[in-house]
């Protein structure tokens, strides 16, 4: 086949892929596959083209439309939210990992853009809660190593909870644990708004050599329910700006100067 008939068979599939986000506002890797009888490493391609040209969004095995409402998961509805201050923390968090570091990764879609960063390290394996960050890994990082925890599935959010989860965190001694509080209260530390999200956080915490806090400025004095950790817990806190200087202005005031966490500031 000819370099130029080749390439107007991608610009017709690429037509058709869009024409398929207009009518049902989400897509699968694995139903377009299917469809145009391709192999799946052309449909990513066909997706990262598209992505790239600004007329989709990636997501967990396939993509979403960026002017469609979408009626899949909370994570999903939130892939378009503050999407270069998320990109920008995680190419500063990727910096912090090793080859050959056991990490665990909590749930949320800076998490899932921070895991994305992980094919440029080697010999890594990551423990998570999320199922779209395992399928993530099991779809696109060949070269990592993914643990599912166990656990019951909260409906909607695509990740494990419960005696289960907790369980599996006590047997278990990571490298590093990546974070991703709903919000940083002053006062009162990295919360979250669902109670049984906050104990698997916390067991994340207390399963970690080194633990490291992901979130971006919209989340510092956000709404959040239940503590999960102290402002003092955490090692590093990686964000892509600071409003105000709150943060540095609470880590200031932590009494204990060996307890006051490293603040990063993401580069956009």
């Amino acid at each position: 086949m000819s370099t130029s008939a080749s390439h107007s068979f991608a610009e017709e599939r690429r037509a058709a892929i869009m024409a398929m986000l207009d009518r049902s506002a989400s897509v699968q890797v694995a139903e377009l596959t299917r469809a145009f009888g391709v192999s799946a490493v052309t449909i990513r391609s066909d997706l990262d083209a598209l992505e790239a040209d600004g007329k989709l969004r990636r997501t967990h095995g396939g993509a979403v439309s960026l002017h469609k409402t979408l009626t899949v998961s909370i994570q999903d509805r939130r892939v378009n939210v503050n999407v270069a201050a998320k990109q920008a923390i995680a190419r500063a968090a990727i910096e912090l990992v090793d080859d050959g570091d056991a990490l665990l990764v909590d749930s949320g879609t800076t998490a899932l853009e921070f895991v994305r960063m992980l094919g440029s390290k080697s010999d890594i394996t990551v423990v998570t809660a999320d199922v779209t960050v395992a399928n993530f890994i099991d779809e696109s990082l060949p070269t990592v190593d993914a643990i599912l925890l166990g656990g019951a599935l909260r409906k909607g959010h695509r990740y494990l909870y419960g005696s289960l989860a907790l369980r599996s965190l006590e047997v278990l001694h990571a490298d590093k644990a990546f974070l991703c509080p709903t919000a940083l209260v002053p006062g009162r530390g990295f919360m979250t708004n669902y109670e049984q999200m906050a104990e698997v956080k916390a067991g994340m915490m207390r399963a970690a050599g080194t633990r490291i806090v992901l979130m971006d400025a919209s989340k510092v004095n956000g709404s959040g329910l239940f503590r999960f950790a102290g402002l003092d817990d955490a090692d590093t806190i990686v964000m892509d700006r600071d409003p105000d200087g709150l943060v540095a202005s609470e880590l200031e005031a932590l009494e204990e100067a060996a307890r006051r966490p490293h603040l990063v500031l993401a580069q956009s």
